[in-house]
């Protein structure tokens, strides 16, 4: 497994590695704890040192099972966790006191005197411009109870405006091959400015794993199922916002795309990896298969600047009229 650095004057984290919201089991067929300590046994055992979580992920549950795996971790591995999306503050509640109550939680969930990164769970775009959060991060990490901050965004306009606020560590955002807006403008300022990028949805809700067909059917608390279409929350979270149906084709198209003996998975993750802006992915996990098979894709070779010129047309030709929601 090879490492970046995670912004200037950051810290190393694994070029892959692990979103655990599926642990919390918010969402689809409950892990339950034991399976999901194999899974991040798997995780440990492939060199992956980078974890990314939330407060609102099973209800503490995700942070809690991570703080129980790591109790005695080594500093090389680090967790990220978020604040934001508590329905005690989300849309319009955000307070100093409530960001410190829910700061506080989360150390005490992961069992840290100080958290690795906290981000700005995809807060409302008024509440960034306002900036006060900002402030109350800053002061967090003078008294030390965080180490660094980011904050995980759902547009481009989000990001920039992020990047705007001093002593801003990292953004989490969407970003894959039916996703690439952000190459012209958001990756080169953020790298420009020294701030990592952190990738959610490397693989579209799985859409790029190449698996789905227009029968596949999701379970009823799978937001596969339930945010198919925006209902929930925003409908780039799920499937990077396109129509399934559409996506499913779009997918079986770039199967042709695929070099002899990379799967269409490989092609996804190294397509991101060989942005040099992104500091890491964090792909989802259900089992230790999933694990080990995304994180052998940081061994891969870089992708053929000719491929990449291929890719950057499907995406502007076939893919981008069809992207919802936010962007």
């Amino acid at each position: 497994m090879k490492h970046r650095q995670l912004g200037k004057n950051g810290f190393k984290v694994s070029e892959i590695g692990m979103g655990c919201w599926q642990i919390g089991a918010d969402w689809g067929k409950q892990i339950e704890k034991e399976e999901a300590k194999h899974i991040l046994g798997e995780a440990v055992k492939n060199e992956i040192t980078f974890f990314d979580t939330a407060d609102v992920y099973g209800a503490g549950r995700s942070e809690q099972i991570l703080g129980d795996f790591f109790s005695n971790k080594g500093k090389e591995i680090r967790i990220a966790t978020k604040f934001g999306r508590n329905p005690d503050v989300y849309p319009d509640s955000y307070t100093e006191e409530a960001l410190r109550e829910c700061v506080d939680a989360s150390r005490k969930r992961l069992g840290v005197d100080c958290l690795d990164l906290l981000q700005l769970h995809c807060i409302p775009e008024e509440e960034l411009v306002k900036g006060h959060v900002f402030d109350w991060l800053r002061t967090l990490k003078k008294e030390g109870k965080i180490a660094h901050f980011g904050a995980s965004v759902e547009s481009e306009k989000e990001g920039l405006l992020c990047l705007e606020q001093e002593g801003l560590q990292s953004l989490q955002v969407i970003f894959n091959i039916f996703r690439q807006k952000l190459e012209d403008k958001l990756l080169p300022t953020a790298y420009e400015k020294g701030v990592g990028i952190i990738v959610r949805l490397p693989l579209a809700s799985g859409l790029l794993t190449g698996k789905f067909d227009k029968s596949t059917e999701f379970e009823a608390n799978d937001h596969r199922n339930f945010n198919k279409d925006g209902e929930q929350f925003n409908v780039g979270e799920t499937f990077a916002g396109l129509p399934f149906e559409k996506g499913v084709e779009l997918a079986d198209q770039l199967k042709e795309f695929c070099p002899d003996g990379m799967s269409l998975t490989e092609l996804s993750l190294r397509w991101i990896l060989d942005h040099k802006e992104v500091s890491t992915i964090i792909p989802g996990a259900s089992s230790t298969r999933h694990i080990s098979e995304n994180a052998s894709v940081s061994d891969l070779a870089p992708l053929p600047e000719s491929l990449k010129k291929e890719l950057a047309v499907f995406y502007k030709q076939k893919v981008h009229q069809h992207i919802r929601g936010k962007y």
